[in-house]
């Protein structure tokens, strides 16, 4: 597909002529390869909060990499992850060209949106906001960074989270988040302990060094319901 193509380069001329990443980290990546057939028929991946800051304004740059803007020679602050995963349908068959989108906050905990009442500062290193279309075997990746907390009110700090849309013709919208484990704020979280314990562990994500891969790696497999 010509359009993954473009997408999983992520901008890889400028990363390579950067030095900000080696040929092998970034085209070596493994996605676990069992991760379709660990999938559980009819487990859908839980819906949560499309959130206040769902991006209103178009960005230049809105491929999989966030970490380096087009253009820039700087990369976000921050700690570096790949989030990758499998998109498959409720009897687990891979869902090739479905739109994920991700948007989230910078390593400050500010979102880049005219309503966020966050005075902490923006990092204009730091894309936002990404988008990948799954491969034929239903893979996506972004390269990313770990949000800061942020106050959502006056006794309520919100974990570090990443925002996920996914949507394909022919199936039901998902929104939901992806959080981080080992986060203690996870246990505070009134949106993530809304789901029952069972949804939650479908949402909370290790991230690991592996053998190859420059930064740790999370896997986020997602079930979508055709409609």
């Amino acid at each position: 597909m010509k359009t993954i193509a473009l997408l999983m380069t992520i901008n890889r001329r400028n990363l390579l002529k950067n030095g900000l990443i080696s040929t092998a980290a970034l085209l070596t990546l493994p996605l676990n390869a069992r991760a379709a057939e660990q999938c559980l028929a009819g487990s859908k991946t839980p819906a949560q909060a499309k959130g206040p800051f769902y991006p209103v304004v178009d960005q230049i740059d809105t491929n999989a990499d966030l970490v380096l803007v087009n253009g820039a020679t700087t990369v976000a602050k921050g700690k570096i992850v790949i989030v990758e995963g499998i998109v498959t349908d409720q009897n687990c068959k891979p869902v090739p060209g479905t739109l994920v989108e991700i948007w989230q906050a910078c390593e400050s905990g500010r979102y880049d949106h005219p309503s966020d009442p966050n005075t902490a500062p923006l990092d204009p290193n730091f894309q936002y906001w990404g988008k990948a279309v799954t491969d034929n075997q239903g893979q996506y990746k972004f390269r990313t960074i770990i949000p800061g907390a942020y106050p959502a009110d006056t006794n309520w700090v919100r974990p570090p989270h990443i925002h996920f849309k996914i949507s394909r013709l022919g199936y039901i919208e998902l929104i939901t988040q992806m959080y981080f484990a080992g986060e203690s704020l996870n246990a505070k979280d009134l949106i993530l302990q809304r789901l029952k314990k069972s949804d939650q562990t479908k949402v909370i994500v290790d991230f690991k060094k592996i053998e190859q891969a420059q930064h740790p790696v999370g896997t986020f497999n997602i079930q979508i319901e055709k409609a």
